[in-house]
C-alpha cells in the first residue's frame, strides 16, 4: 500500500449478510482493513472480505473494549498508512450508529471518507415480524427513539402525543422507564407493544403485550438484547408463527373498521 488510503462507512442492515447492499459487497471485496460491530454481519466477512485484516471493535453493554475516541484513531490511522478501510456498522451508520462523528474525524485527519447507507434496524427487524409501521388509517407516521439512556418527561409526553408508531432502538434495559413515562403522559395503557429479540436471526422472536403489562411479560419470558420494541397499533400485525392467514386478515379488517 502507498499513497493515501480512504474510508468507507458500510452500513450492515440487522445482521443478515442477505441484506447488504450490492454497494457493501464491493467496498467489502475490496477493502484492506475492516472495523466491524457487534451486530454487523460478521460472520461471513472472511468470504466477503478475503483480502483483509478484521477488526473486532464491536461494544457491548457495560464492556467498551475500545472506546469511540480509540475507534475513530484506528480507522484513521489505517487509512494515513494508505489502507482501504470498510467501518462495517450494524443498521446505518446515520441511525443511532455514530457514523457522522467518524465522518468528522475523517475530514478533521484529511482522510476521503463516503457513507454507504444500510437497510435500518428500526424498519428491518418489524418488518421480519410482519409489523408495518404505517398503515393507512392506522399510523401515518413513525418515531425511531434511542433507549441507550432514559427519556425525559418532555420526550415522554411528545412520544405519547403523536398518535402514531413508536419504534425504539437499545431499549430494553430501559424498557420500565419509558413504559412508566409514556403510561404517566397519557398513553392508553392497551397500546400493544412488540418486542422482537434477534432480528432476522435462526432465534428471533418476538413478544407481545399491553402497554400496561409489557414490563411483566418481558421478565416471564426474559427477554433480552439485542432487540427492537414497536409501540402502536399496527402491533396487532405481528406475526407470531402460528396465526393463519386467516386470522391475520380477520386483525386488519378489524383495524380498518375500527381507524
Amino acid at each position: 500500500m502507498s499513497g493515501p488510503g480512504r474510508v468507507t462507512l458500510v452500513g450492515g442492515g440487522p445482521g443478515d449478510p442477505a441484506l447488504l447492499t450490492v454497494a457493501a459487497v464491493e467496498a467489502l471485496r475490496d477493502a484492506d482493513v475492516v472495523l466491524y460491530d457487534r451486530l454487523a454481519p460478521h460472520d461471513t466477512l472472511p468470504e466477503l472480505a478475503p483480502n483483509a485484516l478484521l477488526v473486532d471493535v464491536g461494544k457491548r453493554p457495560g464492556h467498551h473494549p475500545i472506546g469511540q475516541d480509540g475507534i475513530e484513531t484506528v480507522m484513521v490511522q489505517h487509512a494515513l498508512d494508505g489502507a482501504a478501510v470498510v467501518r462495517l456498522k450494524g443498521g446505518d451508520p446515520y441511525v443511532f450508529g455514530r457514523g457522522s462523528e467518524e465522518v468528522l474525524a475523517c475530514h478533521r485527519a484529511g482522510v476521503p471518507v463516503r457513507v454507504i447507507p444500510g437497510v435500518s434496524s428500526s424498519v428491518a427487524v418489524p418488518a421480519a415480524a410482519g409489523i408495518p409501521l404505517t398503515h393507512r388509517n392506522l399510523s401515518h407516521l413513525f418515531t425511531v427513539v434511542s433507549g441507550h439512556a432514559p427519556l425525559s418527561d418532555e420526550e415522554h409526553r411528545h412520544l405519547a402525543g403523536l398518535g402514531g408508531t413508536i419504534v425504539v432502538l437499545m431499549g430494553v434495559g430501559t424498557l420500565p422507564s419509558i413504559s412508566h413515562g409514556l403510561l404517566s403522559s397519557g398513553l392508553a395503557a392497551d397500546t400493544p407493544v412488540a418486542i422482537i429479540e434477534r432480528g432476522y436471526s435462526e432465534t428471533q422472536r418476538t413478544t407481545v403485550a399491553d402497554l400496561g403489562t409489557i414490563l411483566h411479560v418481558a421478565a416471564a419470558a426474559g427477554v433480552r438484547s439485542p432487540a427492537v420494541i414497536v409501540i402502536g397499533h399496527v402491533v396487532a400485525f405481528a406475526f407470531d408463527g402460528d396465526a393463519e392467514a386467516s386470522e391475520l386478515l380477520a386483525r386488519a379488517e378489524r383495524l380498518g373498521a375500527s381507524a
